[in-house]
């Protein structure tokens, strides 16, 4: 980029335009509230996934409550139905008992009214409830009025433990069933490496405050926890468990820690950027608005000679077509050729009707496929082919095989729809031949149909079989329309949508056959149309 000196002072520096400091100034300021925002969305999205790993680790703490309380409840079924046998009770428990194992002890409790009194059913160590009679004959007491798992923290004591007891359900159980889990000394115990939980720091809390009393286990070196947290409560049997926890690093990742930085480092250089680009606009901003009035001067110019194009191709057009319908006693005659709505390029549709003696009009319409110049002479082409083919023998199906053959018997890169029918106004009937051309709407009455006429391949395309004629009776009054695919195609429209448009149209429209022409076009070949259409009407008249 340009460097922004003075033009009067080739040794020194000039200062930045007011526009240029301004779009620095802008900038900064953008990058710095996007900056904020960033830091603040950071925040919020690591509060919130915090707060989300505290309930998941928090469900995960309630779901270990089956676990402990099925191998109880069984045993307390089994002292229930066995009245007390130490020996089945023991036998019951002992592979829930031992290092490594669920529990470091389990014991079977008599219930009595003032508490419960150890029995002879001990696996293990002995309970350290048993050495505190007070605490135990709250704890059984407390217990006889839930269906719940029983929970206790023995916690005061050199060998810190965590207590449950489970009774049968019933109103006057014999026996309670009490399992001691013993904790670290120091409460220590940090989350496994391989642990889903693993980026997390905890300490978790018997009840519902955050006691150093009622601390059960922890990760952390320093309590309370500061910084970034969350807690959880959930419940655990007839009592609760806190759960406070602190994330180790960026729960959303580093990218979304750095992702304000990037914002403002980023920011920095395009305000740079946009302060020297403004800059270099401004110094060119005259020229620009001289190089706009010269392009207006040039758009100009060009619309006109674009205008003078575009009428001189649709002159042209009109040149090669026929400059006046013959006049034929019994019949009304109108046709018309509309361009595209876009570019000035020559079309090749084209129509002709030629009395061919004896009471017989021979009409042709045809459309031959692109644009151009090279379109509009093969169309000249095919219509005085097609002349010279009707002076020698008008019947339909014999031009449009002659016409095939004289245009297969060479090299050429195009092919053209055709229909070509006779009118004998002798018998009022109309014989029709067509190469691939849309089928010619017949109305009466003030309703039309679109003649069965079979089509054949298109002129240019080898044929496997002949053309063949459709003949019908045309009744008095009667009006043909027959036209290229241009006036009924849309994009992204099926033709027959076109069909039955032109068909319901024209059946409303009892109008003079210069004056139909004219409403077909206007109303079916609208701005949006990209093709050429030619439309030739023929009226039976009394």
């Amino acid at each position: 980029m340009r460097s922004m000196e003075s033009e009067g002072d080739p040794g020194g520096s000039r200062m930045p335009s007011r526009i240029a400091l301004t779009a620095l100034l802008i900038g900064l300021i953008v990058t710095a509230v996007l900056a904020v925002i960033c830091v603040n969305l950071y925040d919020q999205n690591e509060n919130r996934l915090l707060r989300l790993r505290a309930r998941e680790l928090g469900l995960v703490l309630t779901a270990t409550v089956p676990s402990t309380q099925t191998p109880l409840a069984f045993a307390a079924e089994l002292a229930e139905t066995t009245d007390g046998s130490a020996q089945k009770f023991r036998a019951f428990v002992a592979p829930y008992v031992g290092a490594g194992k669920q529990f470091e002890s389990i014991s079977l409790w008599r219930v009595a009214p003032a508490g419960a009194s150890l029995t002879a059913g001990v696996v293990g160590t002995t309970p350290l409830l048993a050495s505190l009679p007070a605490e135990a004959r709250e704890f059984f007491r407390r217990g006889r009025h839930t269906d719940l798992l029983n929970v206790t923290g023995i916690l005061g004591t050199e060998n810190p433990s965590l207590g449950f007891s489970y009774k049968a359900p019933g109103a006057n159980p014999k026996f309670v069933v009490y399992a001691e889990k013993r904790l670290p000394k120091d409460r220590r115990s940090a989350l496994e490496s391989d642990s889903a939980f693993s980026d997390l720091n905890y300490a978790l809390y018997l009840g519902r405050t955050q006691n150093t009393s009622s601390l059960l286990v922890t990760s952390l070196s320093h309590l309370p926890a500061t910084g970034r947290r969350a807690s959880d409560v959930e419940a655990f049997g007839d009592s609760s468990l806190t759960l406070v926890v602190t994330p180790r690093g960026s729960l959303g990742g580093s990218f979304f820690r750095s992702l304000p930085w990037i914002v403002a480092i980023a920011g920095l250089l395009i305000s740079l950027a946009a302060a020297l680009l403004t800059d270099r606009l401004v110094q060119r901003r005259r020229r620009a608005e001289t190089l706009a009035d010269a392009l207006d001067r040039v758009a100009g110019e060009n619309q006109r000679m674009y205008a003078e194009q575009r009428s001189i191709a649709e002159t042209l057009q009109h040149a090669l077509l026929p400059s006046a319908m013959p006049e034929v006693e019994g019949l009304t005659i109108s046709a018309s050729y509309f361009p595209a709505s876009a570019g000035i390029d020559v079309g090749g549709d084209w129509y002709d009707v030629v009395t061919t003696g004896e009471g017989r009009v021979l009409v042709v319409i045809g459309d031959v496929s692109g644009h151009g110049l090279l379109a509009a002479t093969t169309m000249a082409s095919l219509r005085h082919a097609t002349l010279a083919y009707a002076a020698e023998d008008p019947d339909p199906v014999r031009v449009l095989t002659k016409l095939s053959d004289y245009v297969n018997q060479g090299p050429h890169d195009y092919f053209a729809t055709m229909l070509c029918a006779i009118i004998d106004l002798r018998d009022s009937s109309l014989t029709m031949a067509s190469a691939g051309h849309p089928p010619p709407l017949l109305m009466a009455g003030g309703h039309g149909h679109y003649l069965d006429v079979r089509p054949g391949v298109p002129i240019g395309v080898r044929r496997a079989r002949a053309y063949t004629s459709s003949a019908v009776t045309v009744a008095p009054d009667s009006t043909l329309v027959a036209f290229t695919d241009g006036l009924v195609e849309r994009r992204g429209e099926v033709i027959d949508a076109g069909l039955d448009r032109l068909r319901i149209l024209a059946g409303g429209q009892a109008l003079p056959v210069e004056d139909l022409v004219e409403r077909l076009a206007s109303d079916l070949a609208s701005d949006d149309h990209h093709d050429d259409t030619a439309i030739l009407i023929v009226r039976w008249t009394d």
